[in-house]
């Protein structure tokens, strides 16, 4: 696992590029690479909540930072050519289930076609070495069995957002087979993480704002699924395996491309109900609403990651178990609610995560 310090001495001076950089992974991301010496470019929309943590961290004042679309083909490859990036970390999506069912034409045009947008700006960049690709644990066909899913197993979805992330899998295999194998100073791995929960997101239909925002306004917690699990882990644990692994690729590229899991031992595995309760608990008031008669969509109420390949050949684990998480969760809210610096909060959560040895 990196430290701090080996993050400077890698990423110090690399031009790094980044799609969805003004999004909840994308912005801590942007900050930590910022943080250690990157020259890191941006392009994505605007953030889609007025408070966010991109704008929090007034990132737009630290990077390069473009707005556009990744399904503009023609813009994305302009800014990429223009930037002759090193590194790229492709972020930018249409990332939750429910949004999916109301707009499946944005969800499928979005995470289909602007990732092929992304790999075709990347094959005609040649400045390109190391290419991050992240998609999701949604792209596994879920039989919703209690074993964790391996890199070799199924893709599929029964969602239009979980079915979009397993052709964008798709794309991926068909690029690096058809285009990138040939390139032997460059390196391609797609990434697939569970469920991500920290300070900064403000996102619909995710348990940690709904939380926030029903304690903050005096009001029950409203939980549509209390019993459903999820693989909960810190968005600092798989963003440490994304750069790890952008390293390697870049040193030594046909040794770690291919499909790599980053998510928590199944025994940090908790329901909705238990992280709303620890959330509470740490924040020191709200409560829970547990009526389930909302008829909604389905979502898979059992998903899990087998991460064996990472743990034994990267050597990348999660650092923080989930009650800590949860913690560190609820004290950034508890701090920004309290009137304290955005910046200074995450900087110092992510010192601590980093220089923390197993």
């Amino acid at each position: 696992m990196l430290t701090i310090k080996e993050l400077e001495n890698f990423f110090s001076g690399k031009k790094i590029f980044i799609t969805g950089h003004t999004g909840f992974k994308g912005s801590w991301l942007t900050f930590i690479l910022n943080m250690v010496g990157a020259e890191v470019t941006g392009f994505s929309l605007p953030p889609s909540t007025a408070v966010n943590h991109f704008d929090l961290l007034k990132l737009d004042t630290k990077i390069k930072h473009f707005v556009g679309d990744v399904r503009d083909g023609k813009l994305l490859a302009k800014i990429l050519q223009e930037c002759q990036p090193e590194i790229v970390f492709h972020l930018a999506a249409q990332s939750l289930v429910r949004p999916s069912y109301d707009d499946p034409v944005s969800t499928f045009s979005t995470n289909i076609m602007g990732s092929v947008n992304l790999l075709e700006a990347v094959r005609q960049c040649r400045s390109v070495r190391s290419l991050i690709y992240v998609t999701s644990d949604k792209c596994y066909e879920n039989v919703e069995w209690v074993w964790g899913y391996r890199e070799n197993d199924q893709l599929g979805g029964n969602d239009p957002y979980s079915s979009s992330k397993a052709a964008a899998e798709l794309i991926f295999a068909s690029y690096t087979r058809s285009f990138f194998e040939q390139r032997n100073d460059f390196g391609a791995a797609s990434v697939r993480a569970g469920n991500v929960i920290g300070g900064g997101d403000w996102a619909t239909d995710r348990i940690i704002p709904d939380c926030i925002r029903a304690i903050q306004a005096n009001q029950p917690i409203f939980l549509r699924n209390p019993k459903s699990t999820r693989p909960w882990q810190h968005v600092l644990e798989p963003l440490a395996g994304y750069l790890l692994l952008s390293a390697r690729l870049y040193d030594n590229p046909k040794v770690w491309k291919g499909a790599w899991n980053f998510g928590p031992s199944t025994q940090e595995v908790r329901t909705v109900k238990n992280i709303a309760d620890l959330i509470i608990g740490h924040i020191g008031k709200g409560s829970v609403d547990m009526n389930q008669s909302e008829i909604g969509h389905h979502e898979a109420q059992l998903l899990q990651l087998n991460c064996d390949k990472a743990h034994q050949l990267l050597g990348w684990y999660p650092r923080w178990h989930v009650e800590k998480t949860i913690e560190s969760t609820a004290i950034w809210y508890k701090s920004i609610m309290a009137g304290d610096d955005a910046e200074t909060v995450s900087r110092l959560q992510i010192e601590e995560f980093f220089s923390e040895l197993r």
